[in-house]
């Protein structure tokens, strides 16, 4: 049983605006799922819908076997949501909020102090048990939130951007106890993020979205299987250059992908690499064109990422001439 299987999901606001396409996905139970996607993307109204906060225009949703649209109230009972603000309360100790958000929930006292005691192990959190919240860093008050939203027991834990202004090492110590999260409780945790990096660490499956479609879905091997083999990357002393040599290499060779970044053209030929890297050098140099470095490299996720939302726009800008 998946924990969240979506299909044919259509959002459609009042303004005309299509925030969701037929959309269909699924998250297998005890996963990360990080969900990926540019501004505009949809992924905000997927949230409302999953969290009961916004009604679906069409389709259907299961959560944990149990069609949402028919049963919100249990669907709220079986998950809990992080926003990015932080929402503990100041005026009370850590181990108050802990209580409240018990209470809240109507956790039986002696499983609310089990649960506590163990979400305070997990985030790391007794140190700070006899100093005020108010005086808590950012990285902590986001642990404690986050513990706070598990004292409830959820079995699927939604989470938008955790670790949005949280330094590096903050943010690595969060990574841990997400695993954590899932490896010793079992929760299934829907992620959505910017930092491509986090989702490449955490999940088990990533998905990509654009204009409300699902572009690509899978874990990260899969995603890289989607480009099938490593890439070629040539490195232009000027953005202006790299992108007037993009449109010739790209004319030049049988490409399946051409992306321009950082005065970087990358390119995915459905031909040999290897091969492909003697002949572009060769040509580079008969031509006395400047470039500062040419090399095979391994497709990051943000790499995959920009190749599959890019080619997608590429292929709808080509069907309109």
């Amino acid at each position: 049983m998946f924990a969240i299987e979506i299909k044919n999901l259509n959002k459609h606001y009042k303004n005309g605006v299509r925030a969701l396409n037929d959309l269909n996905l699924t998250v297998k139970k005890g996963e990360i799922f990080s969900l990926l996607g540019p501004n505009g993307a949809g992924k905000s109204s997927l949230i409302n819908i999953l969290t009961t906060f916004y009604n679906a225009t069409s389709g259907t949703i299961n959560v944990l076997g149990k069609s949402l649209s028919e049963n919100p109230h249990w669907v709220r009972n079986q998950i809990a949501c992080v926003s990015q603000q932080v929402s503990i309360d100041e005026h009370l100790s850590l181990m108050e909020n802990m209580i409240f958000q018990s209470r809240l929930y109507k956790v039986k006292p002696k499983e609310a102090e089990q649960r506590i005691k163990t979400l305070i192990d997990i985030f790391d959190l007794s140190n700070y048990l006899k100093y005020p919240t108010s005086s808590y860093s950012g990285g902590i008050k986001r642990r404690l939130d986050i513990a706070m939203n598990l004292v409830s027991s959820p079995k699927i834990l939604f989470l938008d951007e955790p670790t949005v202004g949280m330094d590096v090492e903050s943010r690595a110590a969060m990574w841990k106890m997400l695993l954590k999260i899932r490896d010793k409780l079992g929760t299934t945790i829907f992620l959505t993020t910017h930092y491509l990096e986090e989702a490449d660490f955490l999940s088990d499956t990533i998905c990509i979205m654009k204009k409300g479609k699902i572009l690509a879905q899978g874990s990260r091997e899969e995603l890289g299987n989607y480009i099938k083999q490593n890439m070629l990357r040539i490195i232009f002393p000027t953005n202006e250059e790299a992108k007037k040599y993009k449109n010739i290499l790209n004319n030049m060779y049988n490409t399946k992908f051409t992306i321009l970044e950082n005065k970087s053209v990358f390119i995915s030929l459905a031909n040999n690499n290897t091969s492909a890297l003697t002949e572009i050098n060769k040509w580079l140099l008969d031509n006395d064109i400047k470039f500062n470095g040419i090399e095979i490299t391994e497709p990051s996720l943000e790499d995959i990422f920009l190749i599959i939302t890019n080619s997608v726009k590429n292929r709808m800008e080509e069907s309109k001439c």
